[in-house]
C-alpha cells in the first residue's frame, strides 16, 4: 500500500472514516465476547451466577463507567494513553498503552490456537493436535487480518460487525435457545436447580473457587479498549457511553445464559476445560440428535473469534500510534499508509505474534513456558488497569474544568467509590494471579511466584526504558499539538 510522503508520520489529509453507534457496539463487543468461555461458566454450576455477578459489579461495571467518563472527557483517539498521560504525564500514559500492546500480542495466541482447535472439527478433530495445522491456522490467520486491517476504520468496522453477528451471536442464541427447549422437553436435566446456598455461594475456603473467581473477573476484561476508536464515532460523548454499557450488557447475557444452558445439557464431570469448548458443543448437540451440526458450529465459532482477532489488531494499535506520534517512538513505527492505518506497527506486531506463534507450535515442551508467559501479560494487563482506574481518580481533581458529557455520579465521592472498587478487584485478582494455573505444573509454588514477580517487574521497566533513552529526533516536525 502506498505511504504518504510526509517525512515523519505521513498522515493523510483526508477525514477519517466516521462510524456509527450500531457498529461501535460490535466493535467494542468483539472485543470482549466469545462463546469460548461457556465451557468454563458450565463447569461452575449455579456458582456461576454468584461468580458472573461480583465480576460484573467489581470489574466490569466499574470499567464501564470509568471508561465512558474518560472517554467522554477526552475523546480523542488514544484511550488509556490519552487518560494517564493527562493524569500522571506522558512517560506513564506511555507505560499504560504500552501494557495494553503487550498482553494483546502474547493473548492473541491463544485465541489463534482456540481458532485452530475450532477449525479441526469442521475437517477432522484429530487435526487439534496437528502442530502444523495450528501453525498454518496462526499465520494465515493473523496475517490475513492485518492486511484486511491496513486496508482502513470502514473495513476494520464491517469484519467486526460480520464476525460478531455470525460467529458470536448466532452460535450463542442457538445454544440458548436450545437450552431453553431443553429445560422445557421434560429431560433430565444436568444441573442442581436447588436455590440452596451450597449451590448459589461458592466455598471459598477452597483456592480453586478463589482462581475461578479471578479467572470471571478476565472474562470482562477488555471494554475500555474500543476507546481507541472514540474520534471515529459520531457525537462520541453520547454515542461512546451508549455503545459501552449495551456491549456490557450483551457481554453478561450471553456469558451467563450460554453458560447456564450448557450446564442444562451436559454432565458437569462431561465438561473438560482442558479439552475445549468443541467437545462440549459436540456432546451439547448430541444430547438433541444434531451432531451433524458440530461442524458449522465450529466454522462459525472460529468465524467469531476471528473477528475478535481482527478487532484486536487495530485496538490497543491506535492508542500505540497516538504515543508514537508525540515522539515515543522512532519515526520508522509513526508511518501511516493512506487509509490512516499505522502500517509498520501492525507489521511489528504481526511478527511478533509469528514469532510466540511458531515457537508454541513447533518448539518442543514449550506449551507450559507459553502458558506462564500468558499468566504473566494477564498481570501485565491489571497494572494498565490500576493505573486508568487512578488516572480517573487523578482528573477529578487536576482537570475538573473539563466537559465530561457523561460523568459517575456522587461527585469525587462516587468516583472514589467506583474506581475504589475497581482498584481493591484489580489488586485482588493481580494476587490471585501469582498461583498457578491448572495448565502449568508448577511444582515449586515460590519459584512459580518469583518467576511472575520478576517478570511483571521487568516487563513494566521496558515501556519506562524505551521512554528514558528516546531521542529528540523521534519528535515529529509537523507543528500538530500534542494529544
Amino acid at each position: 500500500m502506498k505511504v504518504e510522503s510526509s517525512k515523519t508520520t505521513g498522515k493523510p489529509s483526508a477525514a477519517p472514516h466516521k462510524i456509527n453507534v450500531f457498529t461501535l457496539v460490535m466493535i467494542t463487543a468483539a472485543f470482549v465476547i466469545s462463546v469460548r468461555n461457556l465451557p468454563m461458566m458450565a463447569e461452575t454450576g449455579l456458582n456461576m451466577i454468584f461468580y458472573a455477578l461480583i465480576a460484573a459489579l467489581a470489574f466490569l461495571v466499574p470499567t464501564a463507567l470509568v471508561s465512558a467518563e474518560l472517554a467522554t472527557g477526552w475523546p480523542e483517539q488514544g484511550g488509556v494513553y490519552v487518560w494517564v498521560k493527562e493524569a500522571f504525564g506522558e512517560r506513564l500514559g506511555f507505560t499504560a498503552i504500552w501494557l495494553q500492546w503487550f498482553q494483546m500480542v502474547i493473548g492473541m495466541v491463544a485465541v489463534l490456537v482456540f481458532i485452530a482447535g475450532s477449525l479441526a472439527f469442521v475437517f477432522n478433530p484429530a487435526l487439534a493436535a496437528n502442530k502444523l495445522f495450528i501453525l498454518a491456522v496462526v499465520l494465515v490467520v493473523y496475517w490475513g487480518t492485518t492486511y484486511l486491517n491496513l486496508r482502513g476504520m470502514k473495513t476494520s468496522g464491517r469484519i467486526s460487525t460480520v464476525c460478531f453477528l455470525c460467529g458470536v451471536l448466532v452460535p450463542g442464541l442457538l445454544i440458548i435457545i436450545l437450552g431453553i427447549v431443553y429445560l422445557l422437553s421434560g429431560d433430565p436435566v444436568q444441573l442442581d436447580l436447588t436455590l440452596n446456598t451450597a449451590n448459589l455461594i461458592p466455598d471459598f475456603s477452597s483456592i480453586s473457587n478463589i482462581v475461578l473467581l479471578a479467572g470471571f473477573i478476565f472474562i470482562f476484561a477488555g471494554i475500555e479498549v474500543s476507546a481507541g476508536h472514540a474520534n471515529e464515532v459520531n457525537n462520541p460523548q453520547r454515542n461512546y457511553p451508549v455503545a459501552i454499557f449495551i456491549a456490557g450488557l450483551i457481554l453478561f447475557l450471553i456469558n451467563v445464559m450460554g453458560g447456564m444452558a450448557v450446564a442444562i445439557v451436559v454432565p458437569q464431570q462431561d465438561i473438560s476445560l482442558d479439552a475445549g469448548i468443541m467437545v462440549a458443543f459436540t456432546d451439547f448437540f448430541a444430547a438433541f440428535g444434531i451432531a451433524w451440526l458440530v461442524p458449522i458450529i465450529a466454522l462459525l465459532v472460529a468465524f467469531g473469534a476471528i473477528g475478535q482477532i481482527s478487532t484486536w489488531i487495530l485496538g490497543p494499535v491506535k492508542g500505540l500510534q497516538v504515543s508514537a506520534d508525540t515522539g515515543d517512538l522512532p519515526p520508522f513505527l509513526q508511518k501511516v499508509n493512506e487509509n490512516g492505518i499505522p502500517k509498520n506497527l501492525l507489521i511489528l506486531q504481526a511478527s511478533l505474534v509469528s514469532v510466540f506463534g511458531l515457537m508454541f507450535a513447533l518448539v518442543p515442551g514449550v506449551n507450559n513456558a507459553y502458558w506462564m508467559l500468558l499468566a504473566l501479560t494477564i498481570l501485565v494487563y491489571l497494572v494498565m488497569y490500576l493505573l486508568m482506574f487512578l488516572a480517573a481518580i487523578r482528573l477529578r481533581y487536576s482537570r475538573p474544568e473539563v466537559h465530561r458529557a457523561y460523568r459517575i455520579a456522587g461527585g469525587k465521592a462516587g468516583m472514589w467509590f467506583v474506581s475504589g472498587v475497581g482498584i481493591l478487584t484489580v489488586l485482588f485478582t493481580m494476587i490471585v494471579g501469582f498461583f498457578p494455573p491448572k495448565q502449568i505444573p508448577a511444582g515449586n509454588g515460590a519459584l512459580y511466584m518469583a518467576v511472575m514477580g520478576v517478570g511483571l517487574i521487568i516487563i513494566v521497566l521496558i515501556p519506562l526504558i524505551i521512554y528514558q533513552f528516546k531521542k529528540p529526533g523521534w519528535i515529529p516536525d509537523t507543528g500538530k499539538k500534542e494529544v
